[in-house]
């Protein structure tokens, strides 16, 4: 964590995310606020003694605030205890993505890309059931992340692993011309979207965790409904709603891996392998970044606690190419 100092008595100050925020009463019956701050850099515990929510407000998780107070020592590591701390206000001219690992664009500049992909559809019944669903979660896709853990765990995340998923597709469809190049697009567009009731999630953009209908249903079933129930309200043709519904559901690829069905069709096999490559290649590169050159990586359960060798052969790390330039 990095913060501005007062003066030469470790007092300091700044903004920093609440990523954990609790309530406690001390040994002797005092009510103190237990809490872990965060911001690009890394993250601090903290303890505000004597709390007070009428005096010092109250608080929740994935919340902006600006915190002053004194830097300590506690078990070896370094310690805030807080004297003043508040909620971040418009004048203050900072947002969630100065604090949490966001995507390499920003949602505004990747949801504009995949409404004008779905807005230049031929197929007029695909063109409106997709970009209605796409403004109906316009708000939330914004912001929201693509997993509680593991692959596009970030703020703005799901647009990004869309995104990639559909510029994938695209050059797929350019070398393989006997796929429905609309339908495959349509359904990579779609195949998540209900991971925006399947997550908690603040304004930060960083999942808390899962919904109880996230837990009860999953982003596979509820996607396929929300495709039923727009398809209805618009008169879409039946079985091009059942074509969609079967991409999002099975776009898992198989049961095991939570697919309601495995892909039956040239365009969800597709979307399947897709959806693995990307998510496996994210998860790559970010276990790549944190590893020196000539170097292996830690192990990764989601790669079959695989150690990925970095080969040092591309010093950078380019973001991956996702808008028309």
């Amino acid at each position: 964590m990095q913060f501005a100092p007062i003066d030469g008595k470790n007092l300091v100050e700044g903004f920093c995310l609440l990523k954990k925020c609790d309530v406690k009463t001390s040994s002797k019956g005092d009510q103190y606020l237990d809490l872990l701050l965060g911001d690009r850099t890394g993250e601090i515990s903290a303890k505000l003694w004597g709390y007070s929510p009428l005096l010092h407000g109250a608080y929740e998780e994935g919340e902006l605030v600006k915190v002053r107070g004194v830097l300590q020592q506690y078990n070896g590591a370094d310690q805030l205890r807080i004297d003043r701390i508040r909620t971040v206000t418009a004048e203050d001219n900072v947002a969630p993505e100065d604090f949490v690992q966001s995507a390499d664009y920003s949602g505004e500049a990747m949801f504009d890309a995949l409404y004008r992909i779905a807005d230049q559809f031929t197929d007029t019944d695909l063109k409106k059931l997709v970009t209605r669903i796409l403004n109906d979660n316009r708000e939330k896709l914004l912001y929201w992340p693509a997993a509680v853990k593991l692959h596009h765990a970030i703020r703005s995340g799901l647009l990004m692993h869309t995104l990639s998923i559909v510029r994938i597709a695209e050059q797929v469809c350019r070398i393989y011309p006997f796929v429905d190049r609309e339908l495959l697009l349509a359904g990579a567009i779609l195949h998540d979207i209900a991971k925006t009731v399947e997550f908690e999630v603040p304004q930060s953009g960083i999942a808390s965790g899962y919904t109880v209908r996230g837990n009860l249903i999953g982003h596979l079933a509820e996607g396929a409904m929300i495709v039923r129930k727009t398809a209805e309200e618009l008169g879409t043709p039946d079985d091009l709603s059942m074509l969609l519904e079967h991409m999002v559901l099975c776009h898992h690829g198989e049961p095991e891996f939570g697919a309601a069905v495995r892909p039956m069709f040239i365009e969800a096999e597709l979307l399947s392998e897709l959806d693995l490559m990307d998510s496996r290649l994210y998860e790559m590169r970010e276990a790549v970044l944190n590893t020196k050159s000539g170097d292996f990586s830690a192990r990764l359960w989601a790669l079959d606690n695989r150690r990925l060798y970095r080969h040092g052969r591309t010093p950078e790390d380019p973001a991956p190419i996702l808008l028309d330039k």
